[in-house]
């Protein structure tokens, strides 16, 4: 299946709109839009992308959650990255050959790939366009500065708030969170992954979240009830994030 999205209502568009450093034009969000791109469907744990792949296209998220992952050789999983709809996670192979991470659905996820080509000709045709993608590989390092201080130096229970703010913030900027809620559908499993803790620990960490009155993950949405609270538990600052969009 092939097809286009009007760019008004593209998560991508207003994903790359959320990091340029200057309007889009009409041209460069059409050019954007008009991306053709083979869309499918991956259900949760299934892998988009393995270690080692040689893609020649990327793909960008829909809708649903997607993970980046690194596994130890006995089998035991890191979560690098999650990627929210407008996230492009593997851009890297536009100009590295090899993979060196894998792509897993966390949920039922749609996603649309787009052939190298096709960018290469966006890219040249719209060349602002290239200055952003740019910037959104930075920031990705960003990210992962971030996510390397979370996980290494910040005890379980900041690390948890952490992480829940900037999905919350990421969430807001591509119109999927009203009010401090938006769709989360992670499991302990998920989260201890992500976290670098065990799944027991995890569950205890949500309750206590729960019982501060600061969060409610059920029913695969979070809900922020004290975002002041929160952010301060988690020594959350959105400027590593870049966004045009971080008035949470």
């Amino acid at each position: 299946m092939t097809g286009t999205v009007e760019a008004d209502n593209h998560p991508f568009v207003r994903k790359v709109a959320s990091v340029a450093l200057f309007d889009l034009s009409e041209p460069e969000r059409k050019a954007l839009a008009g991306l053709p791109m083979h869309v499918a469907r991956y259900e949760a744990h299934q892998d988009v992308v393995v270690e080692h792949d040689r893609p020649n296209r990327c793909f960008a998220v829909l809708s649903g959650l997607a993970a980046t992952y690194k596994t130890t050789r006995d089998g035991r999983r890191q979560v690098v990255a999650y990627h929210v709809p407008g996230d492009v996670p593997d851009f890297q192979s536009l100009h590295l050959e090899v993979l060196d991470f894998s792509i897993s659905a966390v949920t039922d996820l749609r996603i649309g790939f787009v052939a190298h080509d096709a960018l290469r000709a966006m890219f040249d045709a719209h060349p602002r366009l290239g200055d952003v993608f740019w910037r959104t590989t930075l920031i990705e390092g960003a990210l992962s500065r971030e996510w390397m201080l979370n996980n290494g130096r910040r005890e379980s229970y900041p690390r948890m708030a952490h992480l829940f703010c900037e999905l919350m913030v990421r969430m807001e900027v591509v119109g999927l969170a009203t009010g401090h809620s938006c769709p989360l559908a992670l499991t302990q499993y998920e989260l201890a992954d992500a976290l670098g803790i065990s799944s027991v620990h995890v569950n205890r960490i949500l309750k206590e979240l729960r019982e501060r009155g600061l969060i409610t993950l059920s029913g695969g949405r979070l809900t922020i009830h004290d975002w002041t609270a929160l952010a301060r538990a988690g020594e959350f600052d959105p400027t590593y994030l870049h966004l045009k969009e971080t008035d949470s």
